[in-house]
C-alpha cells in the first residue's frame, strides 16, 4: 500500500469523531487544574486558603491564554484553580473542532502554568456553547457566585483547623452551617470578611482595553495621537447586577 493511501486510510480514525461547534454558538472554554489540592497543600506549600504565588501563576497563566495562543478571546476569568475563556463568536480557529480546543487549550495552561511556577501543574479543558447571550452571562455568574463560595468556605474552614481541628472534624462541624453563621464564625475571631480582598471573593478578570497614546512625528514635529489595545487584569471585578452588565457589555460590543 502506497504513502498516500495509508495516509488517507489511518487519518479517518483519527477524524471520524471529530465535533465543531455550529456557526453563531457563543463558545466558553473551562480549564480546571487537575489534582491542583496535592499540588497546593503538598509538594508546594502554599499559604491558605489563598496566596499570592498561586494567584499570580494563574493570572500569568491566563494573560497567556488570552493574548499568545492565537484565539480571539473576549474575556478571561479565574478564580481558585479555574480558568474560564469567552471566545469571539465568530470565532474560526481550527474550523472549530472541539478537539483542537481542548487539547490546545489544556497543553498552553499546562506549559504556562508549570514554567511559572517551577514544578509540574496540569489542566484539562472542556467547552460550553451557548445558542444566546444571556446564557454567556448566567455562566460567569455562576462562575462568579462560586468564587464567593469557596471564598467563605475556605476561610472558615481554615481558621478551624487554625484552632486545631483535623481536616475531617472542620469540614463536619462545617456541614449544614448557613451562610450568615459562617460569617459569624469568622467575626467571632476578628476577621471580616467585607474586608476580605476582592479578588479572594469574585475571581479576577482579564478583557481588552483601548488606551490612547500621544507622541511625535520626528519628522514632521507634529502630535500624533493613536490607540492601541492591551489586556488588562481586573483585581477589583464588581458584583451581582454590576458584573452581568460587564459581562453583558462584552459579549455584545464585540
Amino acid at each position: 500500500m502506497k504513502f498516500e493511501q495509508l495516509d488517507r486510510r489511518m487519518r479517518v480514525f483519527e477524524t471520524a469523531h471529530d465535533h465543531c461547534v455550529l456557526p453563531g454558538m457563543h463558545m466558553v472554554a473551562r480549564i480546571d487544574g487537575r489534582s491542583f489540592s496535592q499540588l497546593t497543600r503538598g509538594a508546594m506549600k502554599f499559604e491558605a486558603p489563598y496566596d499570592t504565588r498561586f494567584r499570580d501563576c494563574m493570572v500569568a497563566t491566563l494573560e497567556h491564554l488570552v493574548t499568545s495562543c492565537g484565539f480571539s478571546v473576549l474575556f478571561g476569568y479565574t478564580q481558585s484553580d479555574e480558568l474560564s475563556l469567552l471566545f469571539r463568536q465568530d470565532e474560526s480557529l481550527f474550523g472549530r473542532k472541539l478537539r483542537k480546543y481542548l487539547s490546545v487549550l489544556a497543553g498552553e495552561a499546562s506549559a504556562k502554568f508549570s514554567m511559572t511556577l517551577g514544578a509540574l501543574g496540569a489542566f484539562d479543558a472542556r467547552i460550553s456553547q451557548f445558542p444566546r447571550t444571556e446564557d454567556v452571562v448566567d455562566y460567569f455568574r455562576w462562575r462568579h457566585e462560586d468564587a464567593h463560595r469557596n471564598a467563605l468556605n475556605g476561610h472558615a474552614y481554615w481558621l478551624l483547623r487554625r484552632q486545631g481541628l483535623g481536616d475531617h472534624e472542620a469540614t463536619q462541624k462545617l456541614k449544614g452551617v448557613s451562610v450568615a453563621d459562617r460569617n459569624e464564625l469568622l467575626f467571632a475571631s476578628g476577621i471580616n470578611f467585607n474586608d476580605i480582598p476582592a479578588w479572594q471573593k469574585r475571581g479576577i478578570g482579564i478583557a481588552w482595553v483601548d488606551e490612547t497614546e500621544t507622541g511625535e512625528n520626528p519628522k514632521t514635529n507634529q502630535v500624533v495621537v493613536s490607540t492601541r489595545r492591551r489586556a488588562a487584569v481586573n483585581y477589583e471585578l464588581p458584583m451581582k447586577a454590576d458584573f452581568d452588565e460587564l459581562v453583558l457589555e462584552i459579549v455584545t460590543r464585540q
